[in-house]
């Protein structure tokens, strides 16, 4: 009988996701994770979490294309079967993201359009077809981001896409009760990584600008965010639900 968790990780390759699942790892828990296009990537993250003595896997999947979906589930199933030996999971980290920073005034319907698929649309039907093989008294973590609460030029519709999934996470929070699945939001503040070009890791400029706004004095690290994603993927935060928690250091208090 199996006893260990399993989580569906999306965007688990690099950059937070990665972090996220190298945690989940740490806590005990099997973990699935989905990649767009970085294979090996993907590959050596599950190379690292094997290595740890938990089960792990990797599957291509485009988080903007719902039409996608099925196929995905249906490798989903298969793996579960042949690499985890069950046939559903515990837990599902909608990840999986892409950055846009471009004025209001600029921005343009295609922008509009894929910025909504990746992170509306996208985890919207992408968690509606996993929950026939999500474990009744598992969780639903959503990533958004500081930049709901947080104003700067740039993001407008990447944010207002965000506020929409915080929204939708009280209501997956809602109807899931039945079935004791809690659903949360955690928002980062700005983090070093890949994420928009590398906007806040590599531009030294607007490093230390962030740093300055930020109470704790420095900018955020996935080591700050994928621990606390994988801990509300335990029984400790079992009296956790609806919530969103931002994880930024202080950013702009």
């Amino acid at each position: 009988m199996r006893t260990s968790k399993i989580a569906l990780v999306t965007g688990g390759s690099r950059g937070l996701g990665k972090n996220m699942a190298q945690n989940l790892a740490l806590k005990g828990i099997d973990v699935l994770l989905t990649y767009h296009s970085k294979k090996e990537e993907a590959e050596a993250v599950v190379a690292e979490i094997q290595a740890q003595g938990r089960k792990a896997a990797a599957l291509q999947l485009d988080a903007s294309d719902s039409a996608s979906f099925d196929g995905f589930f249906g490798q989903v199933q298969t793996t579960l079967r042949d690499t985890f030996g069950t046939d559903r999971f515990d837990y599902l980290i909608n990840n999986a993201g892409t950055g846009l920073y471009a004025p209001f005034a600029e921005t343009t319907e295609q922008q509009f359009d894929d910025i909504l698929n990746i992170h509306l649309k996208g985890p919207f039907f992408l968690t509606q077809k996993a929950l026939p093989l999500l474990n009744d008294g598992g969780g639903i973590v959503n990533i958004s981001s500081g930049l709901t609460r947080i104003v700067l030029p740039g993001p407008s519709i990447y944010a207002s896409a965000k506020t929409a999934v915080e929204t939708l996470t009280k209501y997956q929070a809602k109807e899931l009760a039945s079935r004791r699945i809690r659903v949360n939001v955690v928002a980062p503040g700005a983090i070093e990584t890949d994420f928009g070009g590398g906007r806040t890791r590599d531009n030294k400029e607007v490093n230390t600008h962030i740093a300055s706004l930020t109470a704790l004095g420095r900018v955020g690290l996935p080591t700050d965010i994928g621990p606390v994603v994988a801990f509300l993927c335990t029984e400790e935060a079992g009296w956790i639900n609806a919530q969103r928690i931002e994880v930024s250091g202080g950013q702009s208090i």
